[in-house]
């Protein structure tokens, strides 16, 4: 993976990891999202991308990951609960 603390996220960068913070924050779903049912519902972006998205979003404590399982981050479900992550 790039290097997190050089790299410019592109927009598309960004759009992808906000997509997927917004999926692991869904209330009508488990916590646990395995990771091909993730990429599913994104609608499969690039293995690459969205490996590279999920290691920068664990890296920065907003998901968990668990082999191919991604959770959001006990942080980032409080940040939900008291309602400071809107869509």
């Amino acid at each position: 993976m790039r290097d997190q603390d050089t790299k410019i996220r592109s927009d598309e960068d960004r759009r992808l990891e906000r997509a997927i913070v917004l999926q692991t924050l869904r209330d009508d779903h488990d916590t646990g999202w395995p990771r091909p049912e993730l990429e599913a519902e994104l609608g499969r972006p690039d293995p690459i991308a969205i490996g590279d998205a999920l290691t920068r979003l664990n890296y920065e404590g907003v998901v968990e990951l668990s082999g191919e399982t991604v959770c959001a981050s006990r942080a980032a479900l409080r940040l939900s609960e008291l309602e400071l992550i809107a869509v």
